[in-house]
């Protein structure tokens, strides 16, 4: 049976102004993720997707672009980029770009001339209205950061929408010429040699075009229901792809897409429908977020996360494709945010790793997630750079009034800088980041949490890492291309599952909590476990009952029982289980 080959991919994704600064400003730097390239492929990875590295104002690291066809001086020059880009190639390697396309800088050349005068043939560039009333924006959308989605400009006496910061207005898709100028400059780029694209809130490109006033109470982000997966989204997709995406063989494209139905994503990746190759699986991340306020957190069930992954696994079966992430540049680290990043730090850091690794989907890599880097422990709110905290706390504090200490506490906690802080590449100074003054800082455990330090030790969390990817590549035609099939479904400590085809199977038992669990195999799981090996597992030694546990470097050691107990933590992967009698 004959497979996408693209589906195989592993992913390792870069937030530039944090990866390796080569010039001494304290900046990450185009030049800097150059040097440190063998460094990437040497996890295994095949594709390295870059956080924008355009011409920006940098109201929002780089997601507010005011030229998507330059370079921005921050990150160097279009000959830095094109050198990185023809030595990822060299190492087998493919690049692909960020794009930002539901909004631009008000910076960008478009917004300047829309916004000189009514008439100007780039007003209907962006979305303009007149107010209902005196003083009173066209409709009580909020935007992302609070507050109004809309921004009065004094100089037409009309409002212009944002669904992000004022300084980030929305464009019109539904003015062709917008649409024309978007498939340009991504033809553009496909030009130059790029493989893929990441898309920016893709699904929220289309609104309702009489733009009604919504009835939801949500502080952040009303309105959703008239912009998000909108009215003329797919039609816009395929049309994007027929007239750019398509311009050369094999660019792959993901989107970042929240609050989408599974009839959603089959519409977005059902190869048939041309519209994209991918969409982000974005509620697990998000499952500890109260859904009405994103700094909250909420408690959550292991059933809760195994109902969501199911449901993705087993309904997009064959029909649509997603991208699998614990990690990205909008969201705490992994390890502090779902595991114990102080007693179990490595453990969990590796059992998170082999959920992603081991299901259905294409993994995506965060850098520094690969070695197991931490929250930064933030002390107040003027540490932060974030603009969605920063907004967040403004808004509560000064306009709703409430406690400014329990405010900080949950901007502390939630903030997306914890993603934000620079490479731990090294014990030294500013983690062999950069020798200038780091626009963000280091967080003080990089004295243990390095590269340097995984680099040597067979145990570390980096060669972990690179194992699984290994394995991945490996047995690609079950974990890649088979069937995900549930256990244990009402256990809340473990997370197990077979992974298998026609010819093979695999089980992954993963132990979500800090707490020995238990647990015996239904019989009627259809595979028989006496021949099975044991791939990987994280835990170093014997379990002190005395069962084989395995080593990390025993690969295809036998064993005779899978476990019936897991450890803090712990995660194993067998493959070689054969089918039950008459099964």
């Amino acid at each position: 049976m004959q497979h996408e080959s693209w589906k195989e991919k592993v992913v390792y994704q870069i937030f530039p102004r944090s990866f390796q600064d080569s010039n001494e400003d304290g900046n990450g730097d185009i030049q800097g993720i150059t040097s440190r390239l063998d460094y990437i492929r040497s996890i295994g990875v095949d594709t390295i997707w870059l956080s924008p590295v355009y011409e920006s104002p940098r109201v929002d690291q780089g997601y507010d672009v005011s030229n998507q066809r330059e370079i921005d001086p921050m990150m160097g020059t279009m000959e830095d980029w094109e050198e990185l880009l023809r030595q990822t190639h060299a190492r087998g390697m493919d690049l692909w770009m960020d794009l930002v396309l539901n909004h631009t800088s008000d910076e960008h050349r478009w917004f300047k001339r829309s916004r000189s005068s009514k008439d100007n043939p780039y007003r209907d560039y962006y979305i303009w209205r007149k107010g209902e009333k005196d003083g009173e924006p066209p409709n009580n959308w909020t935007s992302y950061l609070g507050g109004s989605a809309w921004t009065y400009d004094d100089a037409t006496g009309e409002y212009y929408l944002h669904l992000y910061n004022k300084k980030q207005p929305d464009l019109n898709w539904d003015n062709p010429k917008v649409r024309e100028e978007i498939q340009k400059m991504v033809r553009y780029w496909i030009d130059k040699g790029v493989n893929g694209f990441r898309l920016d809130a893709i699904n929220v490109i289309s609104k309702d075009s009489e733009l009604p006033d919504t009835n939801e109470s949500k502080m952040e982000g009303s309105g959703y229901k008239h912009f998000k997966n909108g009215p003329n989204v797919h039609e816009y997709l395929r049309e994007l792809n027929e007239k750019a995406f398509s311009h050369k063989e094999g660019i792959i494209t993901v989107g970042e897409a929240s609050m989408v139905s599974m009839d959603d994503v089959a519409r977005y990746t059902h190869p048939d429908r041309r519209e994209l190759d991918m969409i982000f699986m974005m509620e697990s991340p998000s499952i500890g977020n109260d859904p009405n306020d994103a700094f909250k957190s909420r408690d959550w069930k292991l059933t809760e996360l195994k109902e969501i992954v199911t449901r993705w696994e087993k309904e997009l079966l064959n029909i649509g494709w997603f991208g699998l992430f614990a990690s990205n540049h909008d969201h705490p680290r992994m390890v502090s945010h779902f595991g114990n990043d102080k007693q179990y730090h490595a453990e969990s850091a590796k059992m998170l790793a082999t959920l992603v690794h081991t299901l259905w989907g294409t993994p995506f890599i965060y850098q520094g997630e690969e070695i197991g880097m931490t929250d930064y422990p933030f002390e107040s709110i003027d540490q932060l750079d974030d603009q969605m905290a920063l907004h967040y706390y403004r808004t509560r504090t000064e306009e709703l009034g409430e406690n400014p200490e329990e405010v900080e506490k949950r901007v502390l906690a939630g903030t997306r800088d914890h993603a934000r802080t620079p490479m731990q590449w090294d014990d030294g100074e500013n983690a062999g980041f950069t020798t200038g003054d780091s626009w963000m800082p280091v967080n003080p455990n990089h004295a243990s949490i390095n590269v340097k330090a995984q680099e040597t030790d067979p145990g570390s969390i980096l060669n972990y890492y690179r194992k699984l990817v290994e394995i991945r590549r490996e047995h690609a035609e079950v974990v890649v291309h088979g069937e995900y099939v549930l256990i244990l479904e009402e256990h809340e400590q473990v997370f197990a599952y077979i992974r298998r085809n026609h010819k093979s199977q695999g089980l992954v038992l993963l132990n979500f909590s800090e707490k020995d669990a238990e647990f015996e195999l239904p019989e009627d799981i259809g595979v028989c476990t006496e021949s099975a090996y044991r791939l990987l597992g994280n835990y170093e030694s014997d379990g002190e009952d005395g069962e084989h546990r395995g080593q990390n470097d025993d690969t295809n050691a036998k064993v005779d029982v899978v476990p019936r107990k897991l450890r803090p933590y712990e995660a194993v992967v067998f493959g070689g289980l054969k089918p039950a009698p008459g099964k």
